[in-house]
């Protein structure tokens, strides 16, 4: 059957793939892998049986996604794996997806490692509202146009970063959010020296600097604070809800319903804001 099937495979402990990824690779026609050397000893590892393999990698993904579609339009069904974690995620894999989405083939997750949300969970910090950024640019005008960009972002920043550009990574982070911003530092997730430290980046930056970085890092890093509203900026939130009440009003809708529908909408307290409207339509008489 023609499906694309993205498995994740572990980061480091084998023992992290699970019984549906071994179940899909054990029965796909083949499989599209980053480094078929690196997918051959897992699937060794793991007692599976082997299977054909093509790579798929940044430099070769245009020619071969087209390659894999055909194959799947064929008939056959293939598993994208990477060396590790989840396919697709700051990975070329998203473009074989997008070819297969427009084509109407069905992709199907398979679930497992990702050391993104692996970092995140064990940061220490709010993970309500986050955001990937994966690897900073090597280019200096890229990397600060990245920062730059990032400056008042208030949810919680996760970053990939190699052990020899941790420290320069480190002291840009620090420049860009402030030395006293905090920072959950994950090295070697599920390994054997498996490490997460949690200090301000300024400390971080000074920590490596006399402690040379090993392992790969997620760096999970805290957003902007919030800026404390004054209460001129509280009147005008609430002089704009009320308009937008009167808006609803003049619509049709009972100024019950469009007080608390603008409640809703705003985060604007229901009682405050009926109050508020109250006392407009009073001085208005």
């Amino acid at each position: 059957m023609s499906i694309l099937y993205l498995v994740a495979t572990p980061i480091g402990n084998l023992g992290d793939l699970s019984p549906r990824a071994r179940e899909v690779l054990s029965s796909v026609d083949f499989l599209a892998a980053e480094d078929t050397r690196v997918s051959q000893k897992l699937l060794n590892a793991c007692g599976l049986p082997k299977k054909p393999m093509i790579s798929y990698y940044e430099h070769n993904r245009r020619a071969r996604g087209e390659e894999v579609l055909a194959r799947l339009r064929a008939g056959e069904s293939c598993a994208l794996v990477t060396d590790a974690g989840t396919p697709a995620v700051s990975d070329p894999g998203e473009d074989l997806v997008a070819l297969c989405a427009a084509e109407g083939v069905p992709v199907v997750p398979v679930p497992g490692c990702c050391a993104a949300v692996c970092g995140l969970a064990v940061s220490g910090l709010p993970t309500g509202r986050w955001c990937f950024e994966g690897f900073l640019s090597v280019n200096k005008k890229a990397r600060r146009e990245h920062l730059d960009a990032l400056a008042g972002e208030k949810r919680t920043m996760i970053f990939y970063e190699a052990p020899h550009k941790l420290c320069a990574t480190l002291r840009d982070l620090a420049e860009a959010f402030g030395a006293d911003r905090r920072v959950s530092l994950s090295r070697e997730l599920t390994k054997l020296h498996e490490e997460t430290l949690r200090m301000t980046l300024g400390e971080a930056s000074a920590y490596f600097d006399e402690h040379p970085p090993r392992g790969e890092f997620v760096l999970t890093v805290a957003g902007a604070p919030e800026e404390p509203s004054t209460e001129q900026d509280e009147a005008d939130r609430l002089a704009a809800a009320a308009e937008a009440v009167r808006r609803r009003i003049e619509a049709g809708q009972t100024q019950k319903d469009a007080v608390k529908a603008v409640s809703a909408e705003t985060g604007v307290k229901k009682n405050a804001l009926y109050r508020f409207v109250l006392e407009q339509d009073e001085e208005n008489i």
